[in-house]
Order: C-alpha cells, then sequence, then structure tokens
C-alpha cells in the first residue's frame, strides 16, 4: 500500500513545480511579459521595445483622427507622414509603419469618407495612397486612386508632395497602377472594386467610387513618376512606363546629359520587340534625343535606318564642324545614302539655299572613292597583299580523295570554279595572277567555254573591284573582243567594279547604256545587270527612263523583262518607287501565264519586292493588287514582298505567318488520268512560294539576336517535316541568317546537311556554309570543305560548289565581309540585302540558273560585299595608328555604372580587322574620335587634356 502511495504522490507534485516556476519567471519579467502578450501580432511574433513603442505611437495617432477636434487632424497627419518616410527597412521586408496601420486601413477609408474636402483630407488621401500599397490585393489601383484624390482636393497653392518623397517603391507601385489603369480605361473596364466580404473589426464595406481625374491626369502624374525614375538610374523603367501610357515620345523633355544616353539605348534595344507603329516611335524619339544632345553620329545613324531623308539631311547639316561632316559622310557612304538627298540648295520647304553644291571633300567621302587605295593599303598592313593561286585555296594534297582522281574529270567546270574562286579570293587587290597580271593571250578567260568565258571576263571587275580608275582600263581591252560572250562579261565587270562607288565621271552608264538596247541577248542582259550593280541604292532617275521601257515591252523576252525589274529592284532598293512598281504590277498582269510560268518570273516578282525592302506597312497596297492576279506567281510575289518589307525587323507575327506558309501541303502531282474524261486536268500546283517563305524567315529575324537563334529551332522543324522544296530551301536560310559569322551549331548543322541524300539539300548546304564563312578564313570551315571536295570528288556539281564555297570563305584573303548590318550591328545595309536575296533566289532552283549557263549570278553577292576593317584617321584624313582593344562585343543596356563594352580583347595598333560580332575601342584617351562606333573610317582629334594628364604622371 505504502509502494502504492509513493507512485500516486509523484505526478501529483509536477503542476506545482510547474506553477512555482512560471510565478518565479514572471516576478522577474515583471511588466515584460504583460506588454509582450499586447505586443503580440496576429503571427504570433514578438515585438522589441522599440517596434511597440512605434506601434503604439501610430495606434494613437489613428485614434486622434476619429476624435471630434479637428484641431487635432493636421499635427496627426504630419506625424503620420514623417513616421512613414523616415521608416527604414530592409530591402526584403514591408516597413513597420506600414506593417503596424495595415488593420486600421479599411478604418481610415471608411473615416476619410466622412471628413469634408480640406488641405487636411488631401493629406489624409495621400497616407492612404501610400497605406493602400499593402492592400494591393484586395483592392487594385488603391495607391493611385487617393494620390489623384489628394491632387485634386487640394485647396491651397503649395504643390502635392513629389511621388518619390515616400520612396522608390511608392514610385514603382504607382507606375504600375498607372498601366493598368489607363489600360483598363482604353478597355473600358469597370474600375470599382469592393472591399473583403469580412472587414476589420469597426470599418464597413468600402464601395470604391468612379475612376477618379482624367487621362491627362493620369500622363501628369506618369511623368513626375518618370522624372524620379530617371533620376535614380531606372531608365527603363521610365521608358516602359510613359510607353504603356503611349506617350514614350515625351521622355525626350525629361532626358539630360546624364540620362539621356542609357535612355536611347534602351529604347533602341526594344524597337525588335515592338510591334508598329511603336517600333518606328521609338526609333524617332531617340533620334530626337541625340538631335538635342548634338550626337549627329548616334542621330544620323537613326536616320539611316528609318530611311527618311529629311532627318538625314537635317542631321548632315546640323554638323558645324567640317570634319564632323566628313565623318557622318564616311557613314553615309557606307549606307550607300543618295548624295542628292543631302543637296544643300533643298531645305525643308523646297527653297534654295543659297548654296551651289557639296564641298569636294565631302563628295569624295561620300562617294567611297577613297575605298580602293585604303583597302588596299589594309591588306599591305596586314600581309594579304599578295595573290593568292588556286592551290592556297584549295590545299588539295590535304584532299582524303581515296584512290587516283581522273586528271582532267569535267575540266571546263573545274576552270569554271577557278575563275570565281580566284576572282572571291583576291577581290579588291586587283592583282590576281589569272586575270590582272595574266600576260596577253594568255589569260584565263580562255581556258573557259562560252558561257564560261562571261563570267571569266566578269570576274576582273571583281579583282579590280571598287578601283574605278585603273580597273576601267583593264577591263576596256575586253569589250572590243569578237566574241560576244568575252565582251558581255566585260560589261559586267565594268558593273561590279563599281559597285558602291560613284564618280563624276559616271563611267559606267557611259559605257554599258548604249548596250541596253543591244539585239544581243548576253549583252543587253550584261548591260541591264550591270547597271543595276553599278547603281545599287543610287535612286536615279535617269536609269528610270533607260530601265523601265523593258519591263513593260511585251515583245521582249521574260528573261530581259525580269533582270530589267531587278537591276531597278538594286537601284531603287527600299524606295517604295511607285513608277517602277505599278509598271512591275502591270506586267504581271498582262503577261500571258505560258511566260509567268518561266523560271525568270520570280526575279520580276524579287525587283518588285527590293522597292519595298524594310518599309514595313506601305507595301500593304501593293500586296492586295497582287492578290487580284489568278497566276500562282501572285502568291511568290506576295510573299516575296511581305518578307521584304519585314527584312530584320524581328517580327515575330510575321514569322509566324511564313511558318504557316510552309505548314501547307501541296500535291504536286496532276490529276488522275482515269478521271480526264468527267474533269479537265489541271496543271500541277506551284510550291515556290514555299521556299521565298523560308527564306523570309530568316531575312525578318536575322535583325535581331534572340529572333535569330530561335529560328533555327524552326529551320530544324522545318528540315524534318518539311516537303523537298522547303528542305532544299533551309540550308540557304540558315546562311542568310549568320552571314559572314560561323557560329559553331550553325556549321555543324550545314556540315550535317551537306552529306544528305538529296543533292539539292547538300548542293545549298555546301553553298550555305561559303555564305556563312564568307571572308572570315575560318580554319574549322576550310577543313570541313577539304573533306567535301574528297567525299564529292566524283559529283561535278557538288564539287564545283564545294570550290566556290572555298572561294567565299576565303573571300579578299579574310579581310571582307557579305554581312548586311554594320555600324556595331545596328543598321542594315539595304542594297546588302538585295544582293544576298537575288543571289539565293538563284539557288531556290540551282539546276536552272547557277548550274546552268547562269553562274555569273554569283555575282550579285557583290553589293553585299565590304572591307572589315577599322581605319583611324586625323583631321585632313591621313592615316594615324593607334592604338585599339578589339573584343567580342558585349550587350550593356540597362546594366549599372560604366560596364566594360568588349570581353576576351586583345590590343592592335590600327588599320585593324574587325570580326561580325567584335567591337573596337581607343586603347588610351590621347585621342578622341568623331564616331560613336569604332569601325570602317573612323576621324580622331587631339584630346587637349591628354598632354596634361601626361605630364602629371611623370
Amino acid at each position: 500500500m505504502s509502494e502504492q502511495k509513493i507512485a500516486i504522490s509523484v505526478p501529483s507534485q509536477d503542476p506545482k513545480k510547474k506553477a512555482e516556476k512560471e510565478e518565479e519567471q514572471a516576478k522577474q519579467n515583471g511588466a515584460k511579459e504583460d506588454t509582450k502578450k499586447k505586443g503580440e501580432d496576429k503571427s504570433g511574433e514578438d515585438l522589441s521595445e522599440e517596434d511597440l513603442q512605434l506601434k503604439e505611437q501610430l495606434e494613437m495617432l489613428v485614434e486622434r483622427l476619429k476624435e471630434s477636434n479637428k484641431e487635432l487632424y493636421r499635427p496627426a497627419l504630419e506625424t503620420l507622414r514623417t513616421l512613414i518616410r523616415t521608416s527604414t527597412s530592409s530591402m526584403t521586408s514591408v516597413p513597420k509603419p506600414l506593417k503596424f496601420l495595415h488593420p486600421h486601413y479599411l478604418g481610415l477609408q471608411a473615416l476619410y469618407e466622412l471628413w469634408t474636402p480640406s488641405d487636411d483630407k488631401a493629406l489624409f488621401a495621400d497616407i492612404l495612397s501610400v497605406l493602400a500599397m499593402t492592400y494591393s490585393d484586395t483592392q487594385p489601383r488603391g495607391t493611385l486612386r487617393y494620390r489623384l484624390l489628394s491632387a485634386s482636393m487640394r485647396q491651397s497653392h503649395e504643390p502635392l508632395s513629389e511621388p518619390g518623397s515616400w520612396g522608390h517603391e511608392y514610385v514603382r507601385h504607382l507606375a504600375a497602377e498607372l498601366g493598368e489603369e489607363y489600360n483598363a480605361r482604353e478597355l473600358g473596364e469597370e474600375a470599382e472594386v469592393e472591399t473583403p466580404a469580412k472587414p476589420a473589426e469597426g470599418a464597413s464595406s468600402v464601395k470604391q467610387p468612379e475612376p477618379v481625374g482624367t487621362v491627362d491626369d493620369l500622363c501628369a502624374l506618369a511623368m513626375e513618376c518618370a522624372t524620379f525614375l530617371l533620376h535614380h538610374n531606372a531608365e527603363p523603367d521610365a521608358v516602359d512606363l510613359l510607353e504603356e501610357l503611349e506617350i514614350a515620345d515625351r521622355i525626350a523633355e525629361l532626358a539630360d546629359e546624364n540620362t539621356y544616353e542609357r535612355v536611347c539605348q534602351y529604347m533602341i534595344a526594344c524597337v525588335p520587340l515592338l510591334l508598329p507603329p511603336d517600333d518606328i516611335a521609338f526609333l524617332r524619339t531617340a533620334h530626337k534625343i541625340y538631335g538635342q544632345h548634338s550626337k549627329l553620329p548616334q542621330a544620323i545613324s537613326l536616320a539611316i535606318r528609318l530611311g527618311d531623308a529629311e532627318l538625314i539631311r537635317q542631321d548632315f547639316n546640323a554638323a558645324g564642324n567640317p570634319v564632323m561632316k566628313r565623318q557622318l559622310a564616311f557613314l553615309l557612304a557606307r549606307a550607300q545614302v543618295p548624295k542628292e538627298w543631302l543637296d544643300p540648295q533643298m531645305t525643308e520647304d523646297g527653297v534654295d539655299a543659297g548654296e551651289s553644291e557639296l564641298p569636294e571633300d565631302l563628295v569624295e567621302c561620300l562617294s567611297n572613292t577613297r575605298l580602293s587605295n585604303s583597302f588596299r593599303e589594309f591588306g599591305k598592313e596586314l600581309g594579304a597583299l599578295e595573290p593568292k593561286s588556286l592551290e592556297d585555296v584549295y590545299k588539295s594534297h590535304l584532299e582524303n580523295t581515296r584512290g587516283t582522281t581522273p586528271a582532267n574529270v569535267d575540266s571546263a567546270k573545274a576552270n569554271l570554279a577557278g575563275t570565281f574562286v580566284n576572282a572571291f579570293v583576291n577581290a579588291g587587290f586587283g592583282n590576281d595572277k589569272l586575270m590582272v597580271e595574266a600576260e596577253e593571250g594568255s589569260s584565263w578567260i580562255y581556258k573557259n567555254k562560252e558561257h564560261g568565258m562571261m563570267s571569266a571576263a566578269a570576274s576582273l571587275g571583281l579583282s579590280l573591284l571598287w578601283d574605278t580608275d585603273v580597273g576601267l582600263s583593264h577591263v576596256d581591252k575586253y569589250t572590243y573582243s569578237a566574241e560576244e560572250h568575252i565582251k558581255a562579261g566585260a560589261l559586267l565587270a565594268t558593273g561590279i567594279l563599281n559597285t558602291g562607288v560613284r564618280t563624276e565621271a559616271d563611267a559606267a552608264l557611259a559605257l554599258l547604256g548604249d548596250y541596253v538596247d543591244n539585239k544581243s541577248v548576253s549583252l543587253k542582259t550584261s548591260a541591264i545587270t550591270g547597271l543595276g550593280l553599278a547603281y545599287a541604292g543610287s535612286q536615279r532617275e535617269d536609269l528610270l527612263a533607260l530601265l523601265l521601257p523593258h519591263v513593260g515591252d511585251d515583245t521582249v523576252s521574260m528573261e530581259i523583262a525580269s533582270l530589267a525589274a531587278l537591276a531597278l529592284g538594286f537601284i531603287f532598293v527600299g524606295s517604295g518607287n511607285g513608277e517602277v512598281a505599278s509598271t512591275i504590277l502591270q506586267t504581271l498582269m498582262e503577261r500571258e501565264p505560258k511566260q509567268l510560268d518561266e523560271k525568270w518570273a520570280r526575279y520580276m516578282a524579287l525587283g518588285l519586292a527590293l522597292l519595298y525592302l524594310g518599309i514595313q506597312d506601305a507595301s500593304d497596297a501593293t500586296i492586295m493588287t497582287l492578290r487580284a492576279i489568278e497566276h500562282p506567281i501572285s502568291k511568290q510575289a506576295e510573299v516575296l514582298v511581305s518578307m521584304c518589307s519585314w527584312a530584320g525587323t524581328g517580327q515575330v507575327l510575321k514569322v509566324q505567318e511564313l511558318l504557316h506558309l510552309c505548314d501547307e501541303h501541296i500535291d504536286k502531282t496532276p490529276k488522275d488520268k482515269e478521271k480526264d474524261k468527267d474533269a479537265p486536268q489541271e496543271p500541277p500546283k506551284d510550291d515556290t512560294f514555299q521556299a521565298f517563305a523560308v527564306l523570309g524567315i530568316a531575312l525578318v529575324a536575322f535583325g535581331e539576336e534572340i529572333g535569330a537563334d530561335m529560328s533555327l529551332r524552326q529551320f530544324n522543324h522545318l528540315m524534318h517535316y518539311g516537303d523537298p522544296i522547303i528542305r532544299k530551301t533551309v540550308p540557304l536560310a540558315l546562311g542568310l541568317v549568320s552571314a559572314s559569322n560561323p557560329q559553331l551549331p550553325i556549321l555543324d548543322t550545314l556540315s550535317k546537311y551537306s552529306h544528305d541524300n538529296d543533292l539539292q539539300v547538300a548542293l545549298n548546304a555546301i553553298f550555305a556554309m561559303g555564305l556563312v564563312g564568307a571572308g572570315t578564313n575560318n580554319a574549322r570551315l576550310a577543313q570541313m570543305l577539304r573533306q567535301l571536295a574528297g567525299y564529292y570528288h566524283k559529283e561535278a556539281d557538288c564539287l564545283f560548289m564545294v570550290r566556290i564555297a572555298q572561294g567565299l570563305v576565303h573571300m579578299g584573303k579574310g579581310t571582307i565581309t557579305i554581312n548586311p548590318f554594320f555600324n556595331d550591328r545596328q543598321i542594315m545595309s539595304k542594297t546588302a540585302v538585295a544582293g544576298l536575296l537575288a543571289t539565293l533566289v538563284a539557288f531556290t532552283d540551282a539546276k536552272a540558273f547557277i548550274l546552268d549557263k547562269y553562274h555569273w549570278m554569283l555575282y550579285f553577292l557583290v553589293t553585299a560585299m565590304y572591307p572589315r576593317f577599322l581605319i583611324t584617321l586625323d583631321e585632313e584624313l591621313n592615316n594615324l595608328p593607334v592604338t585599339v582593344r578589339v573584343g567580342q562585343a558585349v550587350d550593356v543596356v540597362g546594366q549599372a555604372g560604366k560596364p566594360r563594352t568588349i570581353s576576351g580583347f586583345q590590343t592592335h595598333t590600327t588599320p585593324v580587322r574587325l570580326g561580325t560580332t567584335e567591337r573596337a575601342e581607343l586603347a588610351t584617351e590621347e585621342y578622341i574620335p568623331y564616331a560613336n562606333v569604332l569601325e570602317g573610317f573612323v576621324i580622331l582629334r587631339k584630346n587637349p587634356g591628354w598632354e596634361k594628364e601626361d605630364k602629371m604622371e611623370l
């Protein structure tokens, strides 16, 4: 029994001990225990004495606002405002005053409704605007509503405190709500929002009235927020806010010398992601800001992108410094802007300004006449002046041909390939051994047959590219040849060597103009094509009268008419010329269906499309007209016009449209013969438009890096699931997306396609490899092509194309690019795109064009060829070697501070060679460049502060 008592009594002692311990603890803590219980919030977290004191003070102020004595309101509101503004917190937590006032928010809302309008009520609304941030999930746009109420209720002349006085987070919150409110009003949404069904104790359900303030009030508030954001390194947020309220152009009023650069960089970076007309509006706004801060090189580059002749003239004439004008002239010459656009005689109103003509030094810069000599000097510096032989390019001893190869397998084709390889490799240097330096009578021309002679004679123009003085004397002797093909080639050579260079002599027009009406087809086509190449982008009206009759004349063949249309497309590229467009449209409507079925018709459609290159919606009327034509050519022309209009914009919707066209499965087989008795036999449907749609995807996407990367996936899908016409065009599209920019994934993909079972796919893949590596001397690609030469040593056509690709990779001995983007990949050269497209269209049916007798179409690439150099000049335009850093370009848009714009750089002395994705910057501050981008010709001036700094260091 006693044991049981003990067993029972032990547990009975535990509660007593526990109670004693609790009592002791309570005595030690004293009043702390009570305050702790009072200070516990909903989550059960304990508050420090300081926090508790703040909480009690805030609750006391709230109570004071509920009292009947109105004199207490103002001091209480002022204290509340001070406490909220001075509160500090970490980046991840809510400020304490907002946290403690959160339960009182609904009560304060109800109280606010009871007050009569006054300055006190305006201040109350201002405070509620801040508190509304904590209730934004249940009462959207409360912050904005009370802010607008506060502004509308203010009775004194004292202005409302700036949004920024409440802190950065408040401004960001307000900016977000401004966008929501504006969109809600645009969509006509109801702005009334009810409070939760179970409000806090003592608060009644508050129904928000109708939206406060007008759209103008919203815009004014947005401008205030944008001003704050600009001054606090949040330029992208400011631009986004004004864009959401559709007043992005007003950022020009706010950008100052400290912020304009980052604002413009962000706006330009946004352009490919915007829908029209916002993209153009952003460019115009950035142009305006640059103009306000006298940054003329940046402004004129945007004017070139816009294709606005008036803006280009204004920017060019705004330069007071003659040296700056020369720098701008170099940029305009690179973009092939018509010289007539800069005529100083014409002011905005078309009134004669009194000045006779442009000074001679500016004309020289605008005409590109320095290009040839500068390029050769550049080649000399790089050790690339010596001519390269065919064997230097082929390196046949490294080819694995498995066994012996017959000595003369299709030697005519091999010689023809040699013609092009020699021309591309030695382009611009004017000293190749096969043509220019060949001894009299032993010229390479005579090792070719018929049309091969024409390409051989024309290759002279490529070797002497840009050299209008010496070049013409070399070509001239062949114009007297008795052999028609040689004479035709000489005419084409005249056009080629004048490409991109304007001279007062106008030699190309003088020499070729007489042959445009010649009875010989080959002479006629050479003269027309030569004029198109020589005056690409010039928009010369006198050429209109010469070439346009050939487009509209029903009696001339489709070949002549189409090449005339293409030449006009080159000359008036991107101009939207109505006269040319209407003539081509009329011809497409009036020609016989049989003529429109010819392979040449696609070039007439391309000539029409080039007129609209990069001018977006301006082509809508033409597209509608094309839909009225019943022949399948209308579909081809429609796709070409549409894709050219949006070239380089990165427009996702256009890419989707073009993908839909590729989605269509076209049955090309005629109807079953057994059913002929019942129904007339229909001709097979035309699917050429799908090839153009594939090229179109590349053309639209290649202006924007992310879009270009995304397009690669689409091409992969098309290659897997597309019809033969689509599959054979995919490699060409890959070549266009990455011209002169050999990226490993693309090289590997093309290498895989070059072994495809379908020889058309393989052929185009080999040519695309040449495009991707054009002018880069890429060793990996050269090795791939040598392997392909061994693989296809018995397949004449493919081997021919391998040789062409090898010539392209070593183009200009690695000093020439065909990438259409320049000026830090910001500006798209329309003439370059025209040349690339004309060449690729020939490869959509390679057997009918390139592999037949029209191999000279490879020379269309000449309009895209340009030296990839940086040459620095002094103010007298003499060469000035300086040290520069060259590295991979880094996107620094939106990054804080002054980040490095290049990575992995190497230091060189100018002149230097620049890759497609490379960027250069001066290594020292001894000189200041007139240009904002170090590319092409850059004029430098001595930094006046440099010597002083140098002495200080010593």
